[in-house]
């Protein structure tokens, strides 16, 4: 009887990784997000500031346009895909900087007041408790109509909405690390405490605050689009989403891809965003994993 040849089967763990990469949400955010945001000078059509009243209103390829405008025009003749791509760029900036204002503001905080604990915790928690209570929205409004309409005034509003997100986690993961062994072998040893907490507790709470950091992302999109939309976020005639949405709310009946595709947008980059979030929430997170 002939040998019967032995057949190899690729291994089941590294092809369950490979299903387990989010694909989509990464490939939406490059196309959608990121590449727009550096590359929009070279990849976009037109100029998104200049108007071309000749070709005003030109409606969308598939709906009776030409490729020249593939995604239509608005009101005075610009690109609407030349904006979008533009806009991602004001987005990209407000929403990184933003947060990033809010990772080393609450981080910071958080891992004060939970490791020293006393009064100093007690007033942070509270501040911590007001922000939370109001609505992110509200409190935003307020922020920008005090500060003004600037791209620092809504990086400034970004940052302040979402540092008490930031402050409570990490303060809750220092309560416990600082019972730990690793901490009291440290004291015995001499360290400062500052040392303690910037060498030895805050590598272990990166993971969690890159992984709320990028569920924030969201967050930080919706308010600057939303700032944008009533007038008080980036002034023009910067081509932010929330803008473009604003200026098509007009022709919302007739002229509907005005606000449609700068919504649309909108709408796969912070699902996109959120997707990613949680599938780092689950790879980072020990307590999230399935064996």
């Amino acid at each position: 009887m002939a040998d019967t040849p032995i057949r190899t089967v690729p291994s089941p763990g590294l092809w369950r990784r490979a299903r387990s990469l989010p694909l989509v949400p990464i490939g939406v955010l490059l196309t959608v997000f990121i590449i727009p945001a550096f590359f929009a000078e070279w990849i976009a059509p037109h100029d998104p500031y200049v108007p071309n009243l000749k070709a005003r209103l030109q409606p969308p390829v598939f709906f009776g346009g030409t490729w020249e405008f593939a995604m239509g025009t608005d009101r005075l003749g610009r690109d609407i895909l030349s904006r979008i791509l533009h806009g991602a760029w004001y987005v990209l900036a407000v929403s990184m900087i933003g947060i990033a204002v809010g990772v080393v503001v609450g981080t910071t905080l958080g891992l004060v007041a939970g490791y020293v604990r006393g009064w100093f915790d007690g007033l942070v928690m509270r501040l911590v408790d007001i922000s939370l209570a109001l609505p992110a929205m509200l409190l935003a409004l307020a922020l920008a109509a005090a500060l003004g309409a600037s791209f620092l005034s809504v990086v400034i509003v970004v940052g302040f909405a979402l540092w008490a997100y930031f402050a409570r986690q990490v303060r809750a993961e220092v309560l416990l690390l600082r019972k730990s062994d690793f901490v009291a072998r440290s004291l015995v040893a001499g360290s400062s405490h500052a040392r303690i907490l910037f060498r030895h507790i805050l590598p272990n709470v990166t993971n969690t605050i890159v992984v709320l950091a990028t569920l924030q992302v969201g967050i930080a999109i919706m308010l600057d689009a939303s700032l944008s939309f009533l007038g008080i976020g980036i002034p023009r005639p910067t081509p932010t989403w929330g803008l473009l949405v604003s200026d098509g709310r007009d022709f919302i009946a007739t002229d509907w891809w005005i606000s449609f595709f700068p919504g649309l947008a909108i709408l796969l980059t912070v699902l996109s965003a959120n997707m990613l979030g949680d599938w780092l929430r689950d790879r980072l997170d020990p307590r999230q994993r399935q064996i």
